[in-house]
């Protein structure tokens, strides 16, 4: 018998365990019925060339319920194989926000279900793994916290003026301008910055995107960082705990992976634990709290996405 990787090509795909809060408070999901295959499940689709899992989960989740959904934490990843070969879906957790359900080329009906029932009804095995992770409570279902590394910004040895003046490149540009695609879909309602020129100018393009004002977040540059890192750390924590909605700071990488250490986080590859990466233009996405808290990198939205599910498993929740 041939490994499932000598099957065919692998089609990568992603979607959605979308919820909200029904009657009573109690948890409901979004599942969906395809008629061309008769089936109940959870909506996905299929990835667009080149695009990322998180912008195809967001994307299929719209075409096929037609909720505005707000992005929360990397759910499970499911692999089984179709006709045409393996295939591999990428979940998120999502609340939906908006929007109404109508019916489409998909999708001819939507129902929402407490997590029993849904179980009961979905015509999938693999769905009912994403719907067990939904129903888990001893992590967030959505970060509170999305800790930005300002994008691409050159050398500093090539840069005549001060450090904290250095504007990003052409390749930091455009990082800039995916992130200001990607993030809104996290719906964030607060926006900070380290001073640097290369920071704010990383988040002026999600500001533009989101609506929101930028503001200043002194304690997480390197160098005040560097004096005080318990005041920068102390930041973090109560951005953390805000109740409020989801922030994303901007910041540099003299401060981010001394902060995420601080919280527990543990990075881990062949050779064992490492210091926890921070690349340009890279996120980090955290909720919950020290001792309980959920860490996932994200380190670049344009990546090819089985790439950023490896890195995503190295990172430790603690």
């Amino acid at each position: 018998m041939r490994a499932l990787a000598d099957q065919g090509v692998l089609i990568p795909a992603a979607g959605g365990a979308v919820w909200r809060t029904g009657a009573a408070g109690v948890l409901e999901t979004a599942l969906v019925h395809r008629p061309k295959y008769d089936d109940w499940s959870l909506p996905k689709g299929k990835l667009d060339p080149g695009e990322h899992a998180l912008v195809a989960a967001v994307r299929e989740v719209r075409e096929e319920t037609g909720l505005q959904v707000a992005v929360g934490r990397r759910s499970v990843q499911t692999r089984y194989t179709v006709r045409n070969g393996p295939k591999r879906v990428d979940y998120w957790v999502m609340e939906a926000v908006g929007g109404s359900f109508a019916p489409n080329d998909e999708v001819d009906e939507l129902r929402w279900l407490p997590m029993p029932a849904a179980a009961a009804l979905v015509s999938h095995e693999h769905d009912r793994a994403v719907l067990q992770d939904l129903a888990r409570t001893d992590v967030p279902r959505a970060p509170a916290l999305l800790l930005l590394r300002h994008a691409s910004a050159g050398n500093r040895s090539d840069w005549d003026g001060p450090d904290e003046t250095r504007p990003l490149d052409r390749r930091g540009r455009a990082q800039a301008a995916t992130l200001a695609a990607v993030l809104p879909a996290f719906a964030p309602v607060r926006l900070l910055t380290a001073p640097p020129v290369r920071c704010r100018e990383t988040m002026a393009s999600v500001a533009a995107a989101t609506g929101l004002p930028v503001g200043e977040v002194p304690e997480l540059g390197e160098e005040v960082f560097a004096a005080d890192p318990q005041a920068g750390l102390a930041v973090v924590q109560r951005l953390l705990a805000d109740p409020t909605g989801l922030t994303v700071v901007c910041s540099q990488g003299g401060a981010i992976p001394s902060v995420l250490v601080a919280l527990g986080v543990r990075w881990h590859d062949a050779a064992g634990a490492l210091w926890p990466p921070s690349a340009k233009g890279s996120v980090w996405a955290l909720g919950g709290r020290p001792g309980a808290l959920s860490a996932d990198y994200y380190r670049d939205f344009a990546a090819d996405p089985a790439a950023d599910r490896h890195a995503a498993e190295r990172a430790v929740r603690s």
